[in-house]
Formats: C-alpha cells, structure tokens, sequence
C-alpha cells in the first residue's frame, strides 16, 4: 500500500494505453451514434439536418425492424442456451477424463481462437450444398439441405456456427467451476445413495449457479453484438432475410442502404435494448443464484 502511495502516476501510466483503447473504440463511436440518430445526413457527409426523434419514430413505425427483432430474440436464445448446454456437458465429461485430459481439454478451448468470420467460413463451407462434406452426409439420409434458399436452415447454420465459436468460452468457466466443487460433497452425497443424475441436479447444478448466471449474461451479448462477423460471412442476412439480426440490419441500412440517421437510431435501441435485458437478468435471475 505504502509502494502505491509513493508512485500514484505509475497505476495510471500502466491503465492509459487500454482506457486509450476503450475511449476510442467505445465511447467515441458509441457518442457519436447517440448524435448521428437526430440528424438526417448526407450519405457523402456533406452536411446534415437536426429531426429530433424523427429517426426512431421511423424506425419503431417500421414492420421490418419488428421482423428482426423476432429473428434477434430467437437466434439470440438458440446460440445462448445451446453454447452454454453443450459447454456444461462437455465440461462435465472433461472432469471426469484421467488419461489425456490436457489434451481434450485444448482441443475444447481451441474454436475460442477462432475468429467469428472464420468461424462462419467454415461451417459454410462443411455445409455449402454442393461441396460441403455435411450437407453430402445429409443428402445421404434424403435430407435435402440448401441454406441458400431454405430460411429455416440458414438460421440453423448461423445457431450452428456461433454456438461452436462461443461454446469453449463458456466449457472454461464450468470446468473450473466444476473443479472447484469440494470433492467431499459428492461422496458424502454418493454414500448417502444418491446417484450420478441426482448428485448432478441437487449438488453439482446449484453450485455453479454463479458462473451460468455471469455466462448467460455474457453468452446474451456475445449473440447480439458479437456474431456479425458469423452472419455475414455464411448468409449475409438471408435468404431474404431470414438470418438478418438486429445487428445486420444496423449494418445494412448504414454501410449498405447509406440511411445513416436510421442506422445510427437502430444502434441506440439496440444499445438499450442489450441493457434493459441485463438489467432484468441482474434483477430478477440473480435471486436465484446461491453464492
């Protein structure tokens, strides 16, 4: 404490760069689409004009952004809860793995370091309906698979993708919740007759409440913000917009459509909308979490 006290500056010399980072990667864009969604601009950026609330009345009048948002919350809860599902079974198998345990747990952790567009790539291509080694697999079964015409399987593939590219996150913090587990709580439990499946749901499950409450608030952000990358680089939206999440859209009214105002609109309600959802989880979820 006395060596912090004698050297305040040099805290704050080691935190800048990543605070330079953070002001300039967040909040200035994050201020400057707050000041973009009351102005209509030229999409050249030749000069704008002040609408006040204008933006978002257009855009809350619009059937298409409601359209979305249904297809945001439904891809939002596929890719949250199956990453998080799969994770815990895995990290429950992992746990239990003696000989060669380091290196199924790498290859678990791998796919984390995988970018979203790569990820997406890939699962493209495993499933691209005239090459893919999957698509082939279910062509097999009399499957006709083509997720370039057919919405339901384009939505299917985006879940896929983005549940493969997240699910190694969420497989680290369980088996180290897992782990940390006290061994002697199962026993006690397994002399007591309690089996596998009931040791599971009445000591393992509530125990590691903590980490699933932070993942399915981490787990809600990742599939809001963080899965354009996957989207654009499998679907790019469609087919005719089937796979276009709130954050697509965002993307193609500004970079595609050039209307910057409802671009710009769209991000703020988002913005909101991402943190009244973890307000609610904060605020209702957390009571059930025993610490």
């Amino acid at each position: 404490m006395a060596t912090f006290q004698r050297h305040r500056v040099t805290p704050w010399l080691l935190l800048a760069p990543q605070l330079a980072v953070v002001a300039i990667f967040f909040f200035w864009p994050a201020a400057q689409a707050m000041l973009q969604a009351f102005y209509v601009e030229d999409p050249f950026g030749l000069g704008r004009t002040f609408v006040a609330f204008e933006n978002f009345a257009r855009v809350l009048a619009s059937a298409e952004y409601y359209r979305a948002l249904g297809i945001t919350v439904t891809f939002s809860a596929g890719v949250a809860l199956g990453a998080m599902a799969l994770a815990l079974l895995l990290a429950v198998l992992a746990d239990r793995v003696i000989k060669g345990a380091g290196a199924y747990k790498a290859l678990l952790i791998w796919p984390y370091a995988v970018a979203p567009a790569v990820a997406g790539v890939l699962w493209g291509f495993m499933l691209d309906p005239e090459l893919g080694l999957i698509s082939a697999g279910l062509g097999a079964l009399d499957i006709d698979w083509n997720h370039q015409l057919n919405g339901g399987q384009a939505m299917a593939l985006v879940v896929m993708a983005s549940i493969w590219k997240q699910m190694s996150y969420n497989f680290v913090f369980f088996l180290a919740g897992l782990q940390a587990i006290p061994r002697s709580l199962l026993e006690a439990a397994a002399i007591d007759g309690a089996g596998p499946w009931r040791r599971f749901w009445t000591i393992t499950f509530p125990l590691l409440s903590p980490t699933s409450f932070f993942l399915l608030v981490m787990n809600s952000v990742y599939a809001f913000f963080e899965t354009f990358g996957t989207i654009d680089a499998t679907t790019a939206g469609g087919p005719g917009g089937a796979t276009r999440t709130l954050v697509y859209k965002v993307f193609e009214d500004g970079f595609i459509g050039y209307d910057l105002g409802s671009s710009a609109a769209q991000s703020v309600l988002l913005m909101g909308l991402v943190g009244l959802l973890t307000l609610l989880q904060f605020r209702y979820l957390e009571r059930r979490v025993q610490y």
